[in-house]
C-alpha cells in the first residue's frame, strides 16, 4: 500500500472516529430549542440577542444524546433564547438538586446577615453550638468563622476522600458530628469540599433565626421568588441539609439564577443584598476540585458556596450538584444556563461520574466556544 494512500485512510478513520461521538449535520439542522411561550420570562431568539444559533443549535443536539439529560435552558441579556427537554423531562419536573443546595445555602447566610440574625461573618461557629463546648477535643474549632465555613476553608475534611467519610455522608450527618469529624487541616489555612461545612451553616442560619431552615427560606428567599419546593431532607436530628436534598424544577433553578446574575434583583425587587451576591461570586479558594473533569473545564476556585470555572477564553460561576445539576452565570455576556439531570440518587463510582463529567463539560465546551 503507498502511504499517500495509507495516509488518506488514516485521516479518513480519524475523523469518522470524532464524528461517531457527536451529532451530525442533520441531527443539528433539526434541533428545535424554542422556547415555551407561557409568559413566564420575555422570550428572544439566539441571533437577536448576539448569540451564533449554529453553535445553541450543536449545544442542545449534544444534550439530546445524553442519556441521563432532563432540561437545558439558555438566557441572554435576561430573556429566554432556548429551551429543551429530553427523556422525560418537563418544565415542572422536580428534580434532587443535591450540591446546588449549598449555593442557596449560602443565599440564606446573605439573608440572615440582612435580617440581623448574624451579626458578623466573623462570628465563631461555636457560638452557635454551645452545648458541645464541653466536649471538642480540638481547640481549634473554637477558631472556625462563618466566612471560613462558607469559602470551604474551616478545616473539615472532604467526606468522599476516605471509606470512613464516605460511610458517614450516606448513612446521614448528626450535629454532633461538628465534634466527631475530626479536622483535616488548620481553619483557614487550605480549602476542601466539605458537605458538614455546609450543612453546618444552614444549621447555624436556622439557630441565629430562631426557625428551621426551610421556614426561613420560603419567606425569605423561595417565597419571593414564587417557588414551592418539593421534598426537603432532614437529618437524623430533624434539621433540614443545608448541604442538598432539595427537589426543585429548572425554572426554579432559573429564577434562583437570574436573582444572582441580577445582583439580587428579581421582577424589580431586590430579595438578597446586591453585595451579598457580589462578595459570593468573588474567588477566595483555589483548586478545590482536583479531580479531572475535562479540557474546558479549568483553573476552577471557589466564593460562598459557588464555584468559579474558566472555559477558554471566558470564567463563569457555578451552582454544582450530582449528577451534573447547573447553574451556570457568564457575568461577562449577560449569560445563564440551567442543566437538569438523572440526580443519580445515591450512586457513585466510575458510571456516575462519567455521566456528570458529560453534564459538566456540555457546558463547559459551549463556553469555551463562544467568540
Amino acid at each position: 500500500m503507498n502511504i499517500k494512500f495509507s495516509v488518506c485512510l488514516f485521516t479518513l478513520g480519524f475523523l469518522l472516529l470524532l464524528g461517531c461521538g457527536g451529532p451530525s449535520a442533520a441531527e443539528i439542522a433539526a434541533v428545535d430549542y424554542t422556547p415555551r411561550a407561557d409568559g413566564e420570562w420575555p422570550t428572544s431568539t439566539p441571533e437577536a440577542e448576539g448569540l451564533d444559533p449554529a453553535l445553541v443549535a450543536e449545544l442542545y443536539a449534544n444534550a439530546a444524546q445524553m442519556e441521563n439529560m432532563y432540561s437545558l435552558l439558555l438566557f441572554k441579556n435576561g430573556r429566554l433564547v432556548a429551551e429543551d427537554y429530553f427523556n422525560g423531562g418537563s418544565p415542572t419536573q422536580q428534580v434532587n438538586i443535591h450540591s446546588v443546595t449549598k449555593s442557596i445555602n449560602s443565599a440564606l447566610v446573605g439573608l440572615a446577615l440582612k435580617e440581623g440574625c448574624l451579626t458578623s461573618l466573623d462570628q465563631k461557629m461555636m457560638e452557635f453550638f454551645p452545648e458541645f463546648d464541653n466536649r471538642l477535643r480540638d481547640p481549634r474549632k473554637r477558631e472556625i468563622t462563618i466566612q471560613q465555613m462558607l469559602q470551604m476553608r474551616a478545616g473539615y475534611p472532604w467526606e468522599e476522600a476516605t471509606a470512613e467519610g464516605t460511610e458517614l455522608l450516606f448513612t446521614g450527618f448528626h450535629t454532633a458530628d461538628l465534634v466527631n469529624v475530626p479536622l483535616a487541616r488548620d481553619p483557614g489555612s487550605g480549602a476542601a469540599y466539605s458537605n458538614l461545612t455546609a450543612h453546618l451553616l444552614g444549621l447555624i442560619v436556622a439557630r441565629a433565626c430562631d426557625t428551621d431552615l426551610k421556614s426561613f427560606a420560603d419567606e425569605h428567599l423561595f417565597g419571593p421568588l414564587g417557588i414551592e419546593e418539593g421534598f426537603w431532607q432532614t437529618d437524623w436530628d430533624g434539621d433540614y441539609l443545608g448541604y442538598s436534598d432539595i427537589n426543585l424544577t429548572a425554572y426554579d433553578l432559573a429564577k434562583f439564577g437570574l436573582l444572582y446574575l441580577n445582583d439580587g434583583e428579581y421582577n424589580g425587587q431586590q430579595i438578597v443584598p446586591a453585595d451579598w451576591v457580589h462578595d459570593s461570586l468573588q474567588m477566595y479558594s483555589e483548586d478545590v476540585w482536583t479531580i479531572r473533569v475535562g479540557r474546558n473545564w479549568d483553573d476552577n476556585a471557589y466564593g460562598y458556596q459557588w464555584w468559579s470555572i474558566r472555559a477558554g477564553d471566558y470564567r463563569y460561576n457555578l451552582a454544582w450538584g450530582h449528577g451534573g445539576q447547573q447553574i451556570v452565570l457568564l457575568d461577562d455576556l449577560d449569560m445563564m444556563l440551567v442543566v437538569t439531570v438523572d440526580p443519580l440518587h445515591l450512586q457513585h463510582g466510575d458510571e456516575p461520574w462519567r455521566l456528570e463529567k458529560a453534564s459538566l463539560n456540555l457546558v463547559a465546551d459551549f463556553v469555551a466556544s463562544l467568540p
